[in-house]
C-alpha cells in the first residue's frame, strides 16, 4: 500500500488517509451499520480504533471499545462509551452486538465471533476470520480507495469531528529516530516540518 497524506489548510497536522477510509468501508460498507446499532471495536485507541469509534458514535451507534489497561482513558476520549481490557476483562460478558470490527485477529477475532448477535456482523481487517458467527457474517476486505468517502473524512476532521490518533510529534530534524522507534508506539508519528 502506498502512503499518503491529507494536507489540510490552516492544520498543523496531516492525516494520513488509510485509517479513516478503512474505518469507513468496514462500518457503512462491509459492517452495514444502522443508527442505534452496538459496534465492538477492537484497538479503539489505535490508529483505526480511534476513527472506528468516532464514526459510529457520530453516526448513532452505542460503541464498545478494547484494548489493554493503559488505553482505556484514550478509548474513552475517543468516543467509547463501554471499554473492555482484552487483559483482564471476559469478552464474552459483552453479550451480543450488531457489528464486531475486528483489527488484532488470533485468539481475539476468534472469540469475538460469539459476541456478534444473530443478523450481526464480524468485520475483520486482519484477513478472514477463522470463526464465523454462527447466526451472522463474517466479512473482511481490503480498502480501495474512494475520493467520495476521503472527501466525508477530510470534512469530519476540517470540522473538528473526527481527531487523528495523535502518538509522537517530532521536528524534521528528528524525523528518521521518529520513524524508526525503538519501542512501541501509540498513534499516529507527526513530523512537524516548520514551528
Amino acid at each position: 500500500m502506498q502512503a499518503s497524506l491529507v494536507f489540510l489548510p490552516g492544520f498543523d497536522v496531516s492525516i494520513k488517509p488509510g485509517a479513516g477510509q478503512t474505518a469507513w468501508q468496514g462500518l457503512f460498507v462491509h459492517g452495514r451499520l444502522r443508527v442505534g446499532q452496538s459496534v465492538l471495536v477492537h484497538g479503539a485507541a489505535g490508529a483505526v480504533g480511534a476513527m472506528v469509534t468516532q464514526l459510529a458514535r457520530e453516526f448513532g451507534a452505542y460503541v464498545i471499545g478494547t484494548g489493554r489497561a493503559a488505553d482505556r482513558e484514550r478509548a474513552l476520549d475517543f468516543g467509547a462509551q463501554e471499554f473492555v481490557d482484552l487483559g483482564a476483562d471476559v469478552l464474552e460478558d459483552v453479550g451480543g452486538v450488531d457489528v464486531v470490527f475486528d483489527v488484532i485477529g488470533g485468539d481475539v477475532g476468534k472469540r469475538s465471533a460469539g459476541v456478534v448477535r444473530p443478523g450481526g456482523i464480524l468485520v475483520s481487517v486482519v484477513g478472514p476470520p477463522e470463526v464465523r458467527p454462527a447466526d451472522g457474517l463474517a466479512v473482511d476486505f481490503v480498502v480501495e480507495s474512494d475520493r467520495g468517502q476521503l472527501g466525508e473524512i477530510v470534512q469530519r476532521v476540517r470540522d473538528g469531528r473526527l481527531r487523528t490518533n495523535i502518538g509522537t510529534v517530532a521536528s524534521l530534524d528528528d524525523a528518521v529516530a521518529a520513524l524508526n522507534p525503538t519501542r512501541r508506539i501509540t498513534g499516529k508519528t507527526i513530523i512537524r516540518a516548520r514551528d
